[in-house]
C-alpha cells in the first residue's frame, strides 16, 4: 500500500497571524506520520505553543519509531511524545510571564499499511472518508461536546453555541495531560483527514465529501483550505490528508 500525504495551512481571512502548526513525514512508502496543532493564548503564545509542540512530537516520533513496532508500543510512543510536548510548553509558559496561559490542541497520527494510530487532545480532529461518507474518529475535548454527550444540547445547537470555542483539554495548560488514543482499520481508498477547527467550523461534512469526490488527492488540501476561506475563513486553517 503506497501512502500519499498532502498538507496545507493558511491564516484565513480574519486573523493577523497563523497560530496553527503542522509537520508530516514518512518512514517508507507504507508508513507515514503527521501532527497538527492549533495554538492559543496571548499575542505570541499560541504561535510558540503550537510550533514547540509540533517540534517535540515530531522529534520523538522520528527518534522512537521502529519497523515492526507492536500496536501497544506505537500507542506508548505517541502518549510519551504528547506528554513531553505538554511538559515543554507548560514549563515555557511558567518561565515567561508573557506566555502564561498559552497552550495548543493536538491531533497526530501514524499510518502503517492498513492501520491508523491517532492521539489527540483538544478539538483538532481526525476523520475517515470512505465511499462518499465521512466519520469523525476523535471526540472533541470541549464544553459543547460535553453538553452533547450529556444530552443537554443537540449537535445542531452546538454549531452556534456561545461557548463553542472553549476547549477542556490542551497541551501545556496543566502539569499533566490526558491523551485520547484511537486505532482504526483502513480500507483500500480510505482517506484520513486531520484538521484544526478552522476547517471543521467552516466547511460542512457534505462540502468536505464534495471537494474530494474526484479522487485527485494532490489537490485535496488546497481545495479544503480554499473552501474554508470562501465560507468566511474566520480562523486559521490546517489540513493534512493521507490517502492510499
Amino acid at each position: 500500500m503506497f501512502l500519499k500525504i498532502v498538507a496545507k495551512t493558511d491564516k484565513g481571512n480574519v486573523r493577523d497571524s497563523n497560530q496553527d502548526a503542522y509537520a508530516v513525514g514518512e518512514f517508507s512508502d507504507e508508513v507515514v506520520w503527521a501532527v497538527v496543532c492549533d495554538g492559543m493564548g496571548g499575542a505570541a503564545g499560541g504561535n510558540i505553543a503550537s510550533a514547540r509542540a509540533v517540534k517535540v512530537i515530531s522529534d520523538k516520533i522520528n527518534a522512537s519509531y521502529r519497523e515492526k513496532m507492536r500496536d501497544s508500543s506505537i500507542k506508548n510512543m505517541l502518549d510519551s511524545a504528547l506528554t513531553a510536548a505538554n511538559i515543554e510548553v507548560y514549563d515555557l509558559a511558567d518561565a515567561r510571564p508573557e506566555l502564561q496561559g498559552m497552550g495548543t490542541t493536538v491531533v497526530c497520527a501514524i499510518v502503517r499499511e492498513n492501520q491508523a494510530y491517532i492521539a489527540h487532545a483538544g478539538d483538532s480532529r481526525a476523520y475517515i472518508l470512505r465511499k462518499n461518507e465521512i466519520k469523525q474518529i476523535t471526540t472533541d475535548h470541549s464544553i459543547v461536546q460535553d453538553l452533547i454527550s450529556k444530552g443537554k444540547i443537540t449537535p445542531q445547537e452546538a454549531e452556534n453555541h456561545p461557548n463553542k470555542n472553549i476547549i477542556t483539554r490542551a497541551v501545556g495548560v496543566d502539569k499533566s495531560i490526558e491523551i485520547d488514543f484511537d486505532q482504526v482499520d483502513l480500507n483500500q481508498d480510505d482517506i484520513l483527514l486531520l484538521c484544526t477547527d478552522g476547517l471543521s467550523n467552516y466547511v460542512s461534512n457534505d462540502e468536505i465529501i464534495n471537494e474530494i469526490s474526484d479522487g485527485k488527492h494532490y489537490a485535496f488540501a488546497d481545495r479544503l483550505v480554499q473552501k474554508a476561506n470562501e465560507n468566511g475563513g474566520g480562523d486559521n486553517i490546517t489540513v493534512v490528508i493521507i490517502s492510499n
